[in-house]
């Protein structure tokens, strides 16, 4: 017949105490292990966004491209009905918060010794106020970069006659061309964010897709 003393006990108890705490140290373990790969995997992220940026804005530095830019933002969709070119009360216009954000993206290029562009701009009010705030050059208004949201037989004519102008300075300093999403995307597929940049670069007759600078 057998006898259990009280250290037999003792170590039946540290038995089932270990055995009990060992799922909560292998969870403890996957999520210390989830933490750093989630870590690891935002780091590398953010430094591919860096680079990216980076090329990006040494592409509109060494000139010869294009920075097609949305305006800032001007909360809302599309203009009221009485619209009119000529009056920006009656317009769809910029908040604070893309004043700011214009002054922001200027600032950006400033940092960047950006200085030379030759800038272009819709006549609608958020884009030339958009242009002006973003101090890098005098602003040029351009009809081939106005909206066609209200009328999409303009699309074509429009398109065409931002690739002529696109064309006719592919030489010398880069574009900065200040429009609307509508336009931005006829041209190139993407769909940008208010105060978005998408670089292009001529080739041929072809506009490539370099990428895309958002705010930071």
């Amino acid at each position: 017949m057998s006898v259990c003393t009280s250290d037999c006990r003792c170590f039946a108890y540290r038995l089932r105490l270990a055995s009990s705490l060992r799922p909560l140290k292998t969870f403890h373990f996957l999520v210390v292990r989830a933490s750093l790969t989630l870590a690891l995997l935002l780091a590398f992220s953010s430094a591919g966004a860096f680079d990216a940026d980076a090329a990006l804005w040494a592409a509109l530095e060494s000139g010869g491209h294009v920075a097609l830019m949305r305006h800032a933002l001007a909360p809302g969709t599309g203009d009221p009905n009485n619209f009119r070119i000529d009056d920006c009360a009656t317009q769809r216009n910029l908040s604070e918060a893309g004043r700011q954000q214009a002054r922001a993206i200027g600032a950006r290029f400033r940092e960047r010794g950006i200085k030379n562009v030759v800038l272009f701009s819709s006549l609608w009010c958020r884009c030339l106020e958009t242009a002006r705030l973003l101090d890098i050059g005098e602003v040029r208004p351009f009809p081939g970069l106005n909206s066609f949201f209200r009328d999409n037989n303009q699309e074509a004519a429009r398109s065409a006659a931002v690739r002529k102008l696109i064309n006719e300075h592919a030489k010398g300093p880069s574009l900065m061309l200040v429009t609307h999403q509508g336009n931005i995307t006829a041209l190139t597929g993407v769909f940008p964010q208010s105060g978005e940049i998408v670089v292009l670069r001529l080739d041929g007759d072809k506009l490539i897709v370099l990428g895309s600078i958002s705010e930071r």
